[in-house]
């Protein structure tokens, strides 16, 4: 029996029947296809570049998580973080179509790079929609976009896709409420309930389409060195290499003086944002609290 296993095996127990009498955000059980099964391409890398956190198999002590079991009604004030600036983080339950959040979990924030996934999918989608097959340049390029981040090959897709076309195409492909388009890809405003809507599609396949989604899926799970850090950190290493995800970060000089860093992830059964824009602490404090975020949500809802 798996770390991961074992925590469920628990938090099910007596603790379960206090959730499901309270209304608490879990599921009961999993089941069913896998909508993020590795392609067979994925390279098994070592996750990560940087040192893993140890995180516990299961938070807390059996049963005080039911004590304290997240719901659309208590799940803003359960979440506690130390910041003079601002941040906002979602929960999505894949399997109900539930998000749970931040009371400001509508507000917009620039995505830096976190919109890469984004624009990653567009281009797969409309490539299968022309009937095209990618080069094999093209699929080192997307590699580049996603694994490392390059601002290059961002730009170039950017450019590509016809600018803020893509993102009109990302509010309707992925039913987005609150979002709009900046004036390049790295000022794209997201909120953190449309970010939880994005890494859905990118799961269900809505964005890329069915002939690319699995090897998106893969390229984010494979994402290494700076790139990794926030939401998948909070779980333990056997448990992250199953976790996609695509952060983004940067510091913005004047005339607007403030880091954003902030995290996309996708796992089985659930989807994650958490979103952070303040003035001092370097980028580690905007990494620090979307890894924070995620820590707390795993001892308050058992999807995680």
């Amino acid at each position: 029996m798996t770390e991961h296993t074992r925590r469920r095996a628990l938090l099910a127990g007596g603790a379960g029947v206090a959730a499901l009498a309270t209304g608490g955000f879990w599921l009961a059980g999993r089941g069913g296809a896998d909508p993020g099964a590795a392609a067979v391409w994925h390279e098994p890398a070592a996750l990560p570049d940087t040192a893993p956190v140890a995180v516990p198999a299961q938070p807390g002590p059996p049963g005080v998580e039911r004590a304290r079991t997240l719901t659309a009604a208590n799940a803003g004030d359960l979440i506690k973080i130390t910041t003079s600036g601002w941040y906002s983080w979602a929960l999505m339950n894949r399997g109900t179509g539930e998000i749970v959040g931040a009371k400001n979990l509508h507000e917009t924030n620039m995505t830096a790079s976190m919109i890469k996934a984004w624009l990653a999918a567009d281009y797969l989608r409309r490539a299968t929609e022309a009937g095209r097959t990618p080069s094999a340049a093209r699929f080192a390029e997307i590699t580049k976009l996603i694994r490392d981040s390059d601002n290059g090959v961002a730009t170039l897709l950017w450019n590509e896709l016809g600018g803020r076309n893509t993102i009109t195409r990302l509010i309707s492909i992925c039913k987005l409420t609150d979002s709009e388009a900046g004036p390049d890809w790295s000022k794209t405003k997201l909120s953190a309930r449309d970010t939880c809507r994005i890494a859905h599609a990118i799961g269900t396949g809505a964005a890329a389409g069915p002939t690319w989604t699995d090897y998106l899926i893969g390229e984010m799970r494979a994402v290494r060195g700076t790139g990794d850090f926030g939401i998948r950190r909070a779980f333990p290493a056997a448990e992250q290499s199953r976790i996609a995800i695509k952060n983004g970060w940067v510091w913005r000089p004047a005339p607007y003086g403030f880091y954003n860093v902030n995290c996309l992830a996708l796992g089985d059964d659930w989807t994650m944002a958490v979103l952070t824009r303040y003035s001092s602490g370097g980028e580690a404090h905007g990494r620090a609290i979307g890894q924070s975020v995620a820590t707390q949500l795993r001892t308050l809802s058992d999807l995680l």
